[in-house]
């Protein structure tokens, strides 16, 4: 079994997401077990710039599949954005005789890898990120678990609503792309979903679904809001305005990126790492592993970063018949 790279490297980067650790240990057991030695780097491009690494043995990933965050760290890096900077990280792989590097993240990562290649390196993104939103891919590892965490705290909360018959305003993440709040809001049977890619009719999109549900017997209404599509805030104070409803306001923030990965993300990233490594056994260069009709492939960075992802008209069509009552 002969490969074409001897020694590669592998960082997490940008915001961290469940199910990064479970990459990172495919990646180095995929590699061992084609005889391809695993440096990992730690901070992103951060550390490898400054060569900020370890030697990655089969028993330095034991126990990590199970756990949240990431075990090299991440950071964003101004400096690689530079050329300097680059030629920087360029130069530490060559120092230490990375042939390889698989990089996982988002769409920032991946124009960091992107950019390497140029030197010569041959890379391999993995996409990583709670918000879903790598156009080239239908699935990121993290989503799931980030998605179960915000319809844990929702049901929780709705129970305190419920009791006392209030209207709760919940934020989740999401400042470009509102795939994590609609998949929330239907999984958590919202009164209302604000997301970036639809344009806000206040009056119809939340007002008038709080009245329908109210007429209809309910006394308690939960409106979840990507936070791209406004503040909680904001949209808690307009719904006072328009219905003397008193709204609570909890913005979720970053307890959706941590926590013990689901098994849906652990696989995901268990075989996304597996397919990394195999690319780069294989010689390839500018790739990123994405999965396409369930299936896990690889495509050119170029390609899948010119690539747009929006929400289908028809997932709207769902969330309006669901909600409002």
């Amino acid at each position: 079994m002969k490969n074409a790279v001897k020694r590669i490297g592998v960082l997490t980067s940008g915001g961290d997401a469940p199910g990064m650790n479970a990459a990172v240990r495919a990646v180095v057991r995929a590699a061992h077990s084609r005889g391809i030695e695993c440096i990992g780097i730690r901070r992103g491009y951060s550390g490898l710039i400054s060569g900020d690494v370890l030697r990655f043995e089969d028993t330095s990933v034991s126990h990590i599949i199970n756990r949240g965050g990431t075990i090299l760290y991440t950071a964003r890096c101004d400096e690689f954005k530079t050329e300097a900077g680059q030629q920087k990280a360029a130069d530490t792989c060559k120092l230490l005789g990375l042939d390889g590097l698989v990089a996982i993240g988002g769409d920032g990562t991946f124009r960091g890898a992107q950019a390497l290649s140029k030197y010569g390196i041959s890379v391999c993104g993995i996409p990583g990120t709670i918000d879903n939103d790598i156009p080239c891919s239908e699935y990121t590892i993290g989503f799931d678990t980030a998605c179960n965490t915000a319809v844990d705290a929702i049901d929780k909360l709705r129970d305190t609503m419920q009791s006392h018959e209030r209207c709760s305003v919940v934020e989740v993440m999401g400042r470009h792309a509102g795939h994590l709040a609609l998949y929330v809001g239907l999984a958590s049977g919202a009164t209302a979903v604000l997301v970036p890619e639809k344009k806000i009719d206040f009056e119809n999109d939340v007002v008038e679904k709080i009245r329908s549900a109210r007429i209809s017997g309910k006394t308690h209404f939960m409106i979840v809001v990507a936070e791209g599509a406004g503040s909680a805030v904001d949209i808690a104070q307009k719904i006072h305005e328009a219905t003397s409803l008193d709204p609570r306001v909890t913005v979720l923030g970053h307890i959706q990126r941590g926590g013990t990965p689901t098994a849906r993300d652990r696989v995901s990233a268990t075989r996304m790492g597996y397919h990394a490594v195999e690319v780069l056994a294989k010689g390839l260069t500018n790739r990123v592993v994405c999965k396409k009709n369930g299936a896990i492939t690889d495509m050119d960075i170029d390609e899948g970063l010119a690539m747009k992802k929006t929400i289908k008209q028809h997932e709207f069509a769902v969330l309006d018949a669901m909600t409002g009552l």
